[in-house]
């Protein structure tokens, strides 16, 4: 549980300051654009060893799976009134 904790923590962390920072890299002409995304990704996976990096899935990734589930249960759930959005 604490695990997760810090995870979390450094997700909010790594979203705050790529929020503030997302203005200024805007305002300036640079080679590569910020993504939130790519900077989260970045993050959560900086804790794992280089070579098992590749077998952590990524939080892009699945929000993006969370998104999916989310359109399949809300054209469920008039049918079954078990699921309230």
């Amino acid at each position: 549980m604490i695990e997760a904790k810090r995870i979390l923590a450094a997700v909010a962390l790594a979203a705050g300051a790529t929020g503030l920072a997302a203005p200024m890299a805007a305002a300036a002409e640079g080679p590569t654009p910020l993504s939130v995304n790519g900077t989260i990704d970045d993050v959560a996976t900086s804790a794992v060893a280089p070579e098992h990096r590749d077998e952590v899935p990524s939080v892009s990734g699945q929000l993006g799976k969370l998104n999916e589930l989310r359109r399949v249960t809300d054209q469920v759930a008039p049918v079954t009134n078990l699921l309230t959005s």
